[in-house]
């Protein structure tokens, strides 16, 4: 390429959003700076981001297969592309940049991760210094990191420590509240701690290294221009350092500088409204005035302008057109469409032609999940068209992950560029489960999630076995929580491998015990080191996973996330609660995105708004688009006031907007655009976009021609089936043979008042699992109150004041979780004392325990009726009262009579047919034992019998219990055990009871819904 003429000095294009950036730019490029046989290769090219690179070696790659190479060779050497780094990218610098500041004496940076746990702890002592209350060390390190974060937002920006001390900020902070003033005062107190420490260790921040290399770079070619050209192109960062540079490399003889979208159609007086951003005498004039339109897409690329000291009619078109190009009309609404607020009045009197907004639709949906599945359609569709190439753009992450699952309904496979968070991989989330199970001391549920993780146990047969024993563990561990620790953990495991008689099951749960007790024995410190905990995680998974866990690209992110932090604190210790550990790892995991390294379907592509910048497609569906997700809510930083930024120069939240606009801008240069939205999300109604907003209301009238209504009814048809009938109230017939069961007095409690559940239960013996570590059910409470009470006969007799200290010890064996211990063990032991008392009383009038938790049964007509006795005891005249104990208040009298509570009657049934082994005598009294609370007087523990003389109501009379107790299970056996009734769901809907089988009869189906008269006999 020829040099530049001084004519032609400033070397500045910009490439219209409708042309195709990356497409635009390599169409550009290769007739410029091509050289024979060695193609681009002394062409260096500037980026600002990676995957920038990736998306300008696409381009090239795709220019070459329509156009061949201008040598004819074949082939086509690519320029050296150099990341220099966006500040809203996120990026780190560029491989090629340090040569840039070869010759310069500017120290290194200093670790982003070990400055990150200094400021923590420059944090405390400030704190502690200002009197302050001391938060968690978790709550100091998100802290840290926000302080890091702001010093970074200032340290681009060129804004030294002292202008926190400036005039202009001191006139600011005087009007603050107190909040905030205490607030700056810490901050600037730990910055200057910090810049002390930097100044001792001779090292940089990496955002103010970054700024001087391009200083040096900028001065060396002022006097020593490079011999080979330097193109910087898609760069929109408008810091000033940044700013400088860019100035620089378009005054080179062979550089350029190619900016994305610069709008030089606007007219003058319309860009000049949008501010004088960073026009004064010295850069760290404040850039922002009180009426800039910093929500303007063009705003950044102005500061950027001005800062480099260029008049946008300085700027040139690129010349070059990309293979993807959208109706050039469109970029004279896309100016219209991002007027500011002022001059938008005008859209009324837009004539058409400047309104008209070819190849763009929006599509309304009505939810999130219709929003992806009408998106994957439009996907779908596009695929259709031979070499078409369809891209999503969303920063809304859910939304992306519906499509990607949507689209494998036709095998598509789809990858999300933006990757996901280290967390949500499998790497990241053992990672999280062995951090959990330090903290929670191997607590039932991150253990058998740990056991159970797709990377845990191996492969092939071993991992089968490794899950088979797993399994078993996790069986026995459902239900309330036991204690945690190693000991409860291996008792279970000692029961286990007893009962089965498994010494494969021992051999693994010493396996297993040898892999948790390192961080079991870290959890019950008080304190522990970072480091050590992230050794003892990293060891941990290793050993319950294999390499498996290191091997794929979410694990090689996880070994380098790990070791750099735990280099980091072995050279700042610092200490953590056991119970910080996973929300400290969470934190730190949270801020690594893993990225596929390759696969998915070649021409669909899914982006992040940072990853379609520079990208290309033919359709582009920008999704999400709905207010507080794109744009995003402004942020702002806790601990320095939007105020004081905005009068240093920082850009906002609000700043931000205008980053998001530009992005959707740049977007809407597709040759096919559809802007997708939904009415609602997850938490109600959704407000769309304003950039929505503005295009609805630009276009008026022209509005319907634009809305894509097709696919979003195809998308609700979908899925949509012919109505079904409501599913009618459950009557299943078994056979005469399957019919024919045992029953318990419990049983036939539920057999006559839903014998549905009896059916569910007993002929097809199903059974609901408990929970892991759930709440204790009233039926655990039930056995743990009947366990207690056993031993204290078994073990002592019943004897005087040992009935509450056996409770203390067996509870405590029971179960470890919180609500049992504070909440019902307190009750409980009241209502024990009572029961202690009430017992002792009655033995002094000479009753006495006959048995306790005892089984016994009788048959009638070839049927075994079985039953439990909880306690029955022997009167002073050789009479028996059967005692059914009750956690809960019990059933009463109307319930007993109608037939629907007879375990105290089948129990005296059983005693009196000799059920019983070594107990005789006639039943004659029959009582309730509640541990609930007396209604009457308060107090925990009352006794009453289900008979008219006890409940003075209703029930059934003492010598007629037992005749009717008989003649109502022989109505039960009569009508379903040896007879032809159906099975009825809820025949007697009003009774309380267990709801384990409501899903299984489909209760919400047809209860309360006329559907309860029809049959199923399934």
């Amino acid at each position: 390429m020829a040099e530049k003429t001084e004519k032609q000095r400033l070397a500045i294009y910009s490439i219209a959003a409708h042309r195709g950036f990356a497409d635009a730019l390599a169409a550009g490029l290769v007739p410029r700076y091509s050289d024979g046989a060695h193609g681009l290769a002394r062409l260096t090219l500037l980026l600002p981001g990676r995957r920038a690179i990736r998306t300008m070696t696409e381009a090239f790659t795709r220019l070459m297969g329509e156009q061949g190479t201008p040598n004819g060779s074949g082939g086509l050497l690519l320029p050296r592309m150099a990341v220099i780094g966006d500040i809203e990218l996120n990026e780190t610098l560029g491989p090629l940049l340090d040569p840039i500041g070869e010759g310069a004496d500017i120290p290194p940076a200093a670790n982003p991760t070990r400055r990150w746990l200094r400021l923590a702890e420059m944090l405390r002592m400030a704190m502690l210094r200002e009197g302050m209350e001391i938060p968690t060390n978790a709550a100091l390190l998100r802290q840290a990191r926000e302080i890091g974060s702001a010093m970074d937002r200032l340290l681009v920006e060129g804004i030294a420590p002292e202008d926190l001390l400036g005039e202009r900020v001191l006139d600011i902070v005087g009007e603050l509240s107190g909040h905030w003033r205490e607030n700056l005062r810490l901050f600037a107190t730990v910055q200057a701690m910090w810049l002390s420490e930097l100044q001792a260790r001779q090292e940089l921040d990496a955002p103010a290294r970054r700024n001087a290399l391009f200083e040096h770079a900028a001065d060396r070619w002022r006097t020593n221009p490079p011999v080979d050209p330097v193109v910087a192109a898609g760069i929109t960062s408008a810091s000033p350092a940044i700013a400088a540079l860019l100035r620089r490399i378009a005054e080179l003889p062979q550089g350029a500088v190619v900016l994305p979208d610069l709008d030089l159609a606007m007219e003058d007086e319309v860009w000049e409204s949008l501010g004088r951003a960073g026009v004064g005498p010295e850069p760290g004039d404040a850039p922002l005035g009180p009426g800039d339109a910093v929500t303007h897409p063009q705003y950044h690329l102005k500061l950027l302008l001005n800062r480099m000291g260029v008049a946008r009619g300085e700027v040139r078109n690129w010349h070059r057109r990309g293979s993807s190009a959208a109706p050039p009309e469109r970029s004279r609404a896309l100016s219209s469409l991002f007027l500011p607020p002022k001059e938008s009045a005008s859209w009324v009197d837009l004539p058409p032609e400047r309104r008209r907004l070819t190849g763009v639709r929006l599509m309304e949906s009505a939810h999130p999940e219709h929003e992806a599945q009408s998106i994957a359609l439009l996907m779908r569709e596009a695929l259709d068209t031979p070499e078409r190439r369809v891209a999503l753009v969303t920063p809304d992450r859910g939304l992306a992950g519906r499509v990607i699952a949507h689209l494998k309904r036709w095998n598509i496979d789809a990858d999300d560029s933006a990757g996901r968070p280290l967390p949500h991989t499998p790497a990241g989330r053992i990672a999280l489960l062995i951090a959990e199970i330090l903290a929670t001391r191997a607590a039932p549920v991150p253990l058998v999630a740990a056991l159970a993780h797709p990377h845990a146990g191996g492969k092939d047969d071993e991992r089968r076995q490794w899950l088979s024993h797993a399994r078993l563990l996790e069986k026995a561990l459902r239900g309330p929580r036991i204690d945690v620790g190693l000991a409860p953990l291996a008792e279970k495991a000692r029961e286990i491998a007893g009962k089965r008689s498994s010494t494969a099951f021992a051999e693994w749960w010493a396996r297993v015990e040898a892999i948790i007790a390192p961080l079991v024995a870290l959890g019950e410190t008080e304190t522990l080191d970072m480091g050590d905990a992230l050794s003892a995680i990293a060891a941990a998974g290793e050993a319950m996973c294999g390499l498996a866990i290191w091997s794929e690209a979410d694990g090689r992110s996880l070994s380098s996330t790990l070791e750099t932090l735990r280099e980091a604190a072995r050279e700042v210790p610092t200490a953590l609660a056991p119970a910080e550990v996973p929300l400290v790892l969470r934190d730190v995991l949270d801020q690594v995105s893993v990225r596929p390294p390759y696969g998915g379907h070649p021409r669909i592509a899914i982006y992040g708004l940072i990853e379609a910048r520079m990208s290309r497609a033919d359709l582009v569906i920008c999704g999400g688009l709905t207010e507080g997700s794109w744009p995003q809510g402004a942020s702002q930083d806790p601990l320095v006031a939007p105020a004081v930024m905005r009068a240093l120069g920082v850009p906002g939240g609000d700043f931000r907007i205008g980053l998001s606009a530009h992005d959707l801008a740049a977007a809407l240069g597709a040759p096919q655009v559809v802007l997708s939205y939904a009415r609602k999300d997850a938490s109600g109604p959704a407000i769309a976009s304003r950039f929505v907003l503005r295009v609805r209301a630009m276009l008026g009238e022209l509005l319907e021609r634009h809305m894509e209504r097709d696919i979003p009814h195809i998308a609700e048809a979908l899925d949509r089936d012919q109505p079904t009938a409501p599913h009618p109230q459950p009557k299943p017939m078994p056979s005469a043979e399957q019919r024919r069961v045992d029953i318990s007095a419990t049983a036939l409690d539920r057999l006559r008042s839903d014998p549905y559940q009896f059916y569910a239960s007993h002929i097809l013996r199903l059974r609901a699992l408990d929970g892991i570590d759930q709440e204790p059910t009233p039926a655990w409470r039930g056995e743990a109150v009947h366990d207690i009470l056993e031993r204290w006969y078994v073990d002592h007799r019943a004897a005087p004041g040992t009935l509450l200290p056996l409770a203390e010890k067996r509870l405590a064996e029971l179960s470890g979780h919180p609500f049992m211990r504070g909440l019902w063990q307190p009750r409980l032991l009241a209502a024990l004392a009572w029961l202690d008392e009430e017992t002792q009383g009655l033995r002094a009038d000479g009753r006495e325990i006959a048995v306790v938790e005892t089984g016994g049964a009788f048959t009638v007509d070839g049927v075994k009726i079985s039953a439990r006795a909880d306690r029955i005891d022997r009167l002073v005249n050789g009479e028996l009262a059967i005692v059914d104990y009750k956690t809960g208040h019990p059933p009463k009298g109307s319930e007993v009579e109608a037939g629907y509570a007879l375990q105290l009657g089948t129990t005296g049934l059983v005693a009196a047919h000799g059920g019983f082994d070594g107990l005789s005598g006639e039943p004659t009294h029959f009582e309730y034992w509640s541990l609930a609370r007396d209604r009457k007087s308060g107090e925990f523990g009352y006794r009453e019998e289900p008979i008219p003389e006890g409940r003075k109501k209703s029930g059934i009379e003492r010598d007629k219990f037992l005749s009717e107790s008989r003649r109502m299970l022989q109505d039960a056996l009569d009508r379903w055990i040896t007879g032809t009734e159906p099975f009825t769901a809820r025949l007697n809907p009003d009774l309380p009871g267990y709801n384990d089988y409501d899903q299984l009869m489909r209760l919400d189906e047809w209860q309360g819904r006329g559907n309860d008269g029809g049959s199923d006999e399934t």
